[in-house]
């Protein structure tokens, strides 16, 4: 009786470890209209990113894509969310967005479909990462905030618009994530 008391909390353990969170069954629909959800990435550290093209901050682009060629085979997605909801800065075209990444700035991390971060018509990502019960609650306030988001599906740090993808608190929070397992 005890062996079997002891083998159904271990499946349980295990069932729970392999669980989605909330985040990840969140749909989402990549740049080419796709629909997947982060479960596609599970057992990977995120940074999820809003992003657009005609800001002042769009050369973020490239230190995105030099961190993410740096540590993407040790497990690190960079996600890009472009949105428009801040000056009208992301107005193109899916097919213009990606073009765009790939020609200026030789973006290969996944882009996904324009999305709102904010409400109204806020995205369900975005709420679920922004919420009152959100590890970080509080609204996006420009272009290029990030969430690092662990290999458990759960959000570890938030990092405002002005802190370069290559900064050193960036590159210490996404070091030791990739080292925790």
């Amino acid at each position: 009786m005890k062996l079997s008391h002891l083998t159904g909390l271990l499946l349980a353990s295990v069932l729970s470890m392999t669980a989605a969170t909330p985040l990840q069954d969140i749909k989402i629909q990549d740049i080419d209209g796709k629909e997947t959800s982060l479960k596609a990435y599970s057992g990977k550290v995120l940074l999820v990113v809003n992003v657009a093209s005609r800001c002042g901050l769009t050369p973020q682009y490239e230190q995105l894509e030099s961190v993410y060629l740096k540590y993407q085979k040790q497990g690190l997605e960079i996600l890009g969310f472009p949105c428009n909801q801040f000056g009208g800065q992301e107005p193109g075209t899916a097919a213009e967005i990606k073009t765009f990444c790939a020609s200026k700035y030789s973006v290969t991390f996944p882009l996904f479909a324009k999305i709102n971060v904010n409400p109204p018509e806020q995205h369900p990502l975005y709420a679920e990462l922004t919420g009152e019960k959100a590890a970080f609650p509080g609204p996006i306030k420009w272009n290029f905030n990030k969430f690092l988001i662990g290999r458990d599906g759960k959000v570890i740090k938030r990092f405002l618009h002005g802190v370069k993808p290559d900064a050193p608190e960036i590159i210490e929070a996404i070091e030791a994530a990739l080292k925790a397992h």
